[in-house]
């Protein structure tokens, strides 16, 4: 079996083969996209078939292993996004919301519009008996901080399922409360990076996604640890955690940097949509010729 609270160096297919059957509460996975990106030690640019049938294996792993109740979110880019909402959900997963991460620092293109946004589906193994925290993601609605409407439900309503505008953008129409998913990419320059790996989520995106599909104590799963922060927000909030990860060299970091941390530490980044710049006190400058 395969000890919790734990960074394995391996192939994830093999380690979650080991987990046991419904021993996971939630799993989150942010595979590589397959458009040849630069990674340590994998290769990310595989055919098309190779590509969705990796995709499957893995994916039944983490169908395998979930609880009933359980829950899986997945991050993945617009190349593969449809075809892997339809296989996943041929596996047996039921898919609850598709949601649209937008983020500001996008990556920049020449022929086509600047991408600066990421999918993330919420898949469930039963979909009426699953863990959702509603009320510890819940935000100010617009009739409470615009119309002062007395309908209003005093806790506020769930976010919605996308994001839209920079509030510097539309000044007048996006309120620093207002009840939008936002959060920036984690640029190079941020002194939240880990400055290891390239493909690194915020820790904002990822606790929400941990508080509301988790409770204290449960098991969150990533077979792509990557730069670690499904892990360091796991323990953050109180969770137990583990994760797989094919580099040796990212396995070394993402330790180093979970030891850095304790349960009930503050998580890095802001969640207020108004500071579309994270601070950059502590991350890279620019050299002054």
């Amino acid at each position: 079996m395969v000890d919790a609270n734990t960074l394995h160096h391996g192939d994830c297919i093999e380690g979650m083969s080991l987990l046991e059957a419904g021993s996971v509460d939630l799993a989150f996975a942010d595979p590589p996209f397959n458009i040849g990106y630069d990674y340590d030690v994998y290769h990310d640019r595989r055919q098309a078939d190779e590509y969705l049938d990796w995709s499957r294996r893995w994916g039944e792993q983490i169908h395998r292993a979930l609880k009933p109740s359980g829950a899986f979110w997945l991050a993945i880019g617009d190349e593969f996004a449809a075809e892997l909402k339809v296989l996943f959900q041929r596996i047996g997963f039921h898919c609850r919301s598709w949601v649209i991460w937008y983020y500001t620092f996008g990556v920049r293109c020449t022929k086509k519009f600047s991408r600066s946004h990421a999918h993330l589906f919420h898949f469930v193994k039963d979909k009426k008996n699953f863990t959702f925290n509603g009320d510890a993601v819940r935000v100010p609605s617009a009739r409470q901080l615009v119309y002062a409407d007395a309908r209003a439900v005093p806790e506020g309503k769930l976010p919605d399922d996308t994001w839209i505008l920079r509030p510097q953008d539309v000044s007048d129409g996006f309120q620093a409360e207002s009840d939008t998913w936002y959060f920036p990419r984690v640029a190079g320059t941020f002194k939240e990076r880990a400055g290891f790996h390239g493909c690194q989520m915020p820790e904002q995106l990822l606790a929400r996604i941990v508080a509301v599909s988790s409770n204290a104590g449960d098991l969150v799963l990533d077979p792509f640890a990557g730069s670690g922060t499904t892990l360091v927000v796991a323990k953050k909030l109180g969770r137990s955690w583990l994760g797989f990860e094919v580099s040796k060299e990212y396995v070394r970091n993402v330790r180093a940097r979970i030891d850095r941390v304790q349960e009930g530490d503050p998580l890095n980044g802001s969640n207020d949509p108004l500071r579309s710049a994270p601070s950059t006190s502590e991350g890279r400058r620019l050299i002054r010729k």
